[in-house]
């Protein structure tokens, strides 16, 4: 394997389709897709100041480097990448991409990032930006940070572990998440999604939750949420009260208690909802 180290690279596609090739302790300087058409390349504690570094690659490691802010659209059509103890500055990384695993990575501005992605992996990693994960599949988070608004707009098949998300209009037109342990904080949740699952989270949603098929909330803490569930079939125990319920389709809502129940749809057969309440230790089933 060729090994570049301590080198200062400029100039357009500077690397272009290069392989098994090494690339340490250097910095890639103005010039655009530094490494394009590459393939097993390995990067260590290398800079990127530039726009598109990585497209249309295969098989990249990346540990203790930094993508710059005009490292921007850095990488695209790549497939397995790994990236581990670095940070992201650059917006709009990865887009149609595959296979890519990150560990210890900040994203400190992710906006329009990971979008149209599949088979991910992050792990220990911080986010903040606005349209994060739009239309992505087959998802794996564990300790997970993000700010940002639209957040993972079309997902489908996720699975999250140990996250702390705050972002209105978080999981909209989504199919197949479960949320473990988790807190979401943000209005308007998961609207027109279906197959959502959240189990020991804590949420806190403005009308939240609507227009969802078969939600199911377990074991949930929820704060702070009114107008929640219209026209959504669900399946839902929390340990506290919800301030209100509007118009849900269907299922089961176990809670503390219920601020209001609102049912001003015709359309709407309130029966098919149940409810039991738990006041002050009583326990009420309506």
């Amino acid at each position: 394997m060729q090994t570049i180290d301590q080198q200062m690279l400029t100039g357009e596609r500077a690397l272009f389709k290069r392989e098994n090739l090494m690339v340490t302790n250097s910095i890639f300087a103005d010039g655009e897709s530094p490494l394009k058409e590459s393939n097993d390349i390995t990067i260590n504690n290398s800079i990127f100041k530039w726009k598109y570094p990585l497209w249309y690659c295969n098989n990249i490691r990346v540990n203790r480097s930094t993508f710059l802010e005009m490292a921007r659209s850095g990488i695209w059509y790549t497939h397995q990448i790994v990236i581990s103890d670095s940070v992201i500055e650059a917006p709009k990384t990865f887009r149609r991409s595959s296979g890519i695993r990150l560990t210890h990575v900040d994203l400190s501005n992710a906006q329009e990032t990971l979008w149209n992605c599949e088979d991910i992996h992050l792990h220990h990693v911080t986010a903040k930006g606005d349209y994060f994960g739009m239309n992505s599949a087959n998802i794996t988070i564990d300790d997970f940070r993000l700010a940002g608004n639209y957040a993972f707009d079309g997902a489908k098949d996720m699975e999250i572990r140990n996250a702390k998300i705050i972002s209105k209009d978080a999981f909209w037109n989504c199919e197949n998440v479960t949320v473990y342990d988790s807190l979401i904080i943000g209005e308007y949740l998961g609207w027109n999604s279906k197959n959502i699952t959240f189990i020991n989270c804590t949420i806190e949603s403005n009308q939240g939750m609507c227009y969802m098929d078969r939600l199911v909330i377990a074991n949930g803490t929820i704060l702070n949420t009114d107008l929640a569930f219209e026209y959504s079939t669900i399946e839902v125990e929390t340990k506290t009260s919800i301030d209100s319920v509007k118009n849900p389709i269907s299922g089961k809502i176990k809670a503390k208690d219920i601020g209001e129940i609102i049912i001003n749809d015709e359309e709407i057969n309130a029966a098919y909802t149940r409810y039991e309440l738990d006041k002050a230790g009583d326990r009420f089933v309506l």
